[in-house]
């Protein structure tokens, strides 16, 4: 087990800790959104869904950039 914690295996590491960041992340995303969204009126389906979409791939860009530089952080050695 101790050889998966080596800066070889960095990679899985970053996809490992993003995958489990997404969707806590993407839900936070979207609730923000919908929540600013409806200031303006009540939201429908369609308006929630193009929310969510834009909302997933905010998740997907955060958690990838937070993930891979944890992760180099981690196996830097410091």
């Amino acid at each position: 087990m101790a050889e998966l914690f080596i800066a070889k295996y960095m990679f899985l590491w970053v996809l490992a800790l993003g995958g489990a960041l997404f969707f806590p992340i993407r839900k936070l995303i979207w609730v923000l959104y919908v929540r600013r969204a409806e200031k303006d009126g009540p939201a429908d389906e369609a308006v929630q869904s193009t929310l969510k979409r834009r909302a997933g791939f905010s998740a997907v860009l955060i958690c990838f950039v937070f993930s891979y530089f944890y992760t180099a952080y981690l196996f830097s050695g410091r």
